[in-house]
């Protein structure tokens, strides 16, 4: 009988907008799991291009005020920064943030390394974030903790690198917003199968 305990756990994977700070984990913890997940999650030749900036406390709550800040001037009216205030807001109530980077210079010197493959190396860094990111999401899942991906980059790259003190190489991809579920997620839509996949004998 084939095991499911992987599928189970991608089934606990869920989008969490209501995000509260109730944790029976401490920093500490949550930090531990979060590092060795991400150091587990693979990479095209092992070249390691995920970073990752763990904020807690005001630091968290540091980059959503930059976040609402920098939208002030973004957004057409005030009814539609009251919008999207509140939901940044949201995310703000978190437990916590991780941000998301990927190391350029590496992504650089494999183009130069293995210029066979220069073409593809930007594509297989974004693979292995998409990798690191699943794998923490889920990772955080299965022991209870909720979350959801945003990218509000490029738009505040700049102030995230001033506030955070963030190599200029490091690129940043998303923000992860984590914390105790207040609200679970709805039911899941998926496409149907024949429009999702082929299979062939």
């Amino acid at each position: 009988m084939m095991k499911n305990n992987l599928l189970d756990l991608a089934k606990q994977r869920r989008t969490i907008y209501d995000l509260g700070r109730n944790l029976s984990f401490t920093q500490d913890e949550l930090t531990t799991l979060i590092k060795d997940t991400i150091k587990q999650a693979p990479s095209a030749f092992n070249n390691q291009t995920t970073r990752a900036v763990i904020l807690y406390g005001a630091s968290h709550e540091k980059l959503w005020d930059i976040v609402i800040n920098r939208l002030k001037s973004e957004v057409p009216d005030e009814a539609a920064f009251a919008r999207t205030s509140a939901k940044v807001k949201a995310f703000k109530a978190a437990f916590g943030t991780i941000l998301y980077f990927t190391e350029t210079k590496t992504v650089a010197e494999f183009e130069k390394n293995f210029p066979l493959y220069a073409a593809n190396f930007q594509d297989w860094s974004e693979q292995a974030q998409g990798n690191a990111q699943y794998a923490v999401w889920t990772a955080l899942a299965e022991n209870g903790v909720g979350a959801n991906l945003q990218h509000y980059n490029p738009l505040i790259d700049d102030d995230v690198r001033a506030a955070f003190d963030i190599p200029a190489s490091w690129r940043l991809r998303a923000q992860m917003d984590f914390g105790s579920i207040e609200t679970p997620a709805g039911n899941k839509d998926h496409l149907a199968d024949d429009v999702l996949f082929k299979v062939f004998n």
